[in-house]
């Protein structure tokens, strides 16, 4: 198993993209302790992986509250291996820059950064003692896209980061990647109305004709988590397709 004896720390565990990557870690050995808003939604996933013979945790925790990341980390025994953000920005999508608010376009860039600088940080301070860590990130650069609002800015913003956070956590063993993908159609709820179409316009921009799923998401994720990427970091692991070309 890839990840036998990691202890794997992901925000947002209980939705589609951070459930799929909770499953593959735990599949791969880690012991995953999941985290979110929303006790029952964690606790659901932690289940799903306990009664499949893994080891997961759940807890309920906002990833945007300074204190409650930083406790939630200092409450792991064993210290962190791997940490993963993938709560969602608060983006709102399909209205022009020129017709949104203020609000709505800042909200995902503050977001976002705020909550990946708390967690990586948090855990970063674990991972510095142990000489050993890699922290994922989620989402990636990529052309333009119309009405996506703050979405992309804070995407941007997040692979700055990625880059400082690499050059300096480098020293002491810690790797730093981003999963960057161009759009996960299973992600999408059921009953959004242009479900069918966003999912073909995601597929139509592929190489491969085809979208990465779920599982191809949990897949890499535990793949850039271990000693078989033991040589990647300061960069992103490219699951689009042929969406993005590097």
């Amino acid at each position: 198993m890839l990840l036998e004896n990691k202890n794997a720390v992901v925000y947002g565990g209980g939705g589609s993209i951070g459930g799929a990557v909770s499953r593959a870690f735990a599949r791969e050995g880690a012991t995953v302790h999941l985290a979110g808003r929303t006790l029952a939604t964690v606790e659901r996933v932690a289940h799903e992986i306990r009664a499949a013979g893994g080891a997961a945790t759940a807890a309920q925790l906002d990833a945007l509250d300074e204190a409650a990341v930083d406790e939630h980390a200092d409450s792991i025994a064993g210290g962190i291996d791997i940490s993963i953000n993938v709560i969602t920005h608060g983006d709102v999508q399909g209205t022009p820059l020129a017709e949104m608010s203020l609000a709505d376009f800042e909200r995902p860039v503050h977001n976002a950064v705020r909550t990946t600088f708390l967690t990586a940080r948090a855990a970063a301070r674990h991972m510095i003692k142990q000489g050993s860590g890699v922290i994922l990130m989620f989402g990636g650069y990529g052309d333009p896209m119309a009405n996506l609002g703050g979405l992309q800015v804070a995407f941007g913003a997040l692979e700055s980061l990625r880059r400082n956070l690499a050059r300096e956590l480098g020293p002491h063993g810690i790797r730093v990647v981003t999963l960057q993908t161009a759009g996960i159609p299973e992600s999408m709820p059921m009953d959004l109305v242009p479900r069918a179409a966003i999912t073909e316009q995601i597929i139509d921009k592929t190489m491969l004709r085809r979208a990465a799923t779920l599982a191809d998401v949990g897949n890499v994720a535990a793949f850039a988590a271990s000693d078989h990427a033991r040589t990647i970091t300061a960069s992103a692991l490219n699951i689009t397709c042929g969406t993005v070309v590097g």
